[in-house]
């Protein structure tokens, strides 16, 4: 699973990629039942919005965005300035929010993240793939590869 190509500056804000992922599910949630349907588009609102707000916050801005759908999941690819890998912090009550990046592990059915010399990319990947029953889970696997 890799990254679609993304331009070296980007003006995308979290509404602007979650509209994005609204037009990117649009057409493939029509096949499928209407709970998954809608709890796929809650999950990725939730894990386009993390990845984006974390890329400004933490990893020095975004600097690229991209959404797709390759087979049976949908690839949310969010690109920053920091090579730094996000890691969970455990919550702390005197420090607000850390949550976001176990959020968009659980999430997700796998998750990637590519280094390089000029930051790196987090590919998120939901899966679209229907639901084979009332007992099925999701588990998530995480990637991180260096390319610099």
């Amino acid at each position: 699973m890799s990254a679609p190509e993304m331009p070296d500056t980007v003006r995308t804000t979290c509404a602007q990629a979650r509209a994005e992922v609204d037009a990117a599910l649009r057409t493939v949630s029509q096949g499928l039942p209407r709970a998954q349907a809608r709890r796929v588009h809650e999950d990725a609102l939730l894990v386009v919005s993390e990845l984006t707000a974390n890329a400004m916050r933490h990893g020095g801005g975004l600097s690229g965005f991209a959404v797709r759908v390759q087979g049976t999941a949908l690839l949310i690819c969010v690109s920053d300035r920091s090579a730094e890998i996000p890691v969970h912090v455990p919550p702390d009550p005197a420090r607000p929010g850390g949550f976001g990046w176990l959020m968009v592990q659980r999430l997700s059915s796998r998750v990637t993240v590519e280094t390089g010399d000029g930051g790196k990319t987090i590919i998120a990947a939901l899966d679209l793939s229907p639901w084979p029953g009332p007992n099925s889970s999701k588990n998530c696997t995480r990637e991180t590869r260096s390319t610099g």
